[in-house]
């Protein structure tokens, strides 16, 4: 993951999201792991500061141990605390990067730390699942998403979501969807949707008739992916 000559080299999906952070933002990154995100920052000259904030030992280990092999110790301070509570005021944070867990997850972590987000210009968020979860919590907490991208990595699909302060008022299939994604209807996101679909019409014949609460459920899932991509051909 590491390169002695070219330093950091991220994932497909942490380079996107790299590209999302605006150019010397004061950085907030956290369940950094390794460090891998704000340490790439700081070497492309992106940005002049980071905190990476991490809540298990072990990944906080490893990342004071990348930090300080990048001699960057004075700009990325490593903490070892849970979710917001890795930066103050003093701080002057005004991006928070939050990478590679479930949506719920972040929702709680966002509940958590909600009176210091009013310091913060912009979330920068890749939830691995229950995106909508995430949106429903961003609308009912005074964020607006100015962004969306869903990207693949190893396989696998990924929505990255930007955040700033503001309101809006998203429907049901913009929660699920995303507002930016099934407007753009990009191949990564007809493939994402193509592939749930065919997953949800399979499952849909092992669902006993007599299971009729289950079989609604399931076809509802279905017509409204079926609609979004119904959508991305009348299009064209």
């Amino acid at each position: 993951m590491q390169d002695k000559k070219k330093g950091i080299n991220l994932s497909e999906r942490l380079q996107e999201i790299a590209s999302f952070v605006p150019k010397g933002a004061r950085l907030l990154d956290v369940g950094s792991d390794h460090a891998y995100l704000p340490l790439y920052l700081l070497e492309n000259g992106h940005i002049d500061y980071a905190i990476a904030g991490e809540v298990a030992k072990g990944p906080y280990s490893s990342a004071v141990e990348n930090v300080g092999q990048a001699s960057l110790s004075e700009r990325v301070d490593v903490r070892l605390a849970d979710g917001l509570a890795a930066f103050t005021a003093a701080d002057k944070i005004d991006v928070i990067t939050i990478c590679g867990m479930g949506g719920r997850l972040m929702a709680e972590i966002l509940e958590a730390g909600k009176a210091k987000l009013s310091l913060v210009k912009q979330l920068i968020l890749q939830p691995n699942n229950c995106e909508d979860e995430l949106r429903l919590w961003l609308m009912a907490n005074g964020f607006v998403i100015t962004a969306e991208k869903m990207v693949t990595d190893k396989q696998k699909y990924y929505e990255i979501i930007v955040a700033e302060q503001g309101q809006m008022n998203l429907s049901a299939a913009d929660l699920r969807f995303g507002p930016f994604l099934r407007q753009e209807l990009s191949a990564v996101f007809k493939a994402r949707w193509q592939k749930e679909l065919s997953k949800l019409e399979q499952a849909l014949v092992k669902i006993p008739e007599t299971n009729e609460e289950a079989q609604l459920a399931v076809k509802a899932k279905i017509s409204q992916i079926k609609e979004v991509l119904h959508e991305s051909t009348a299009s064209y």
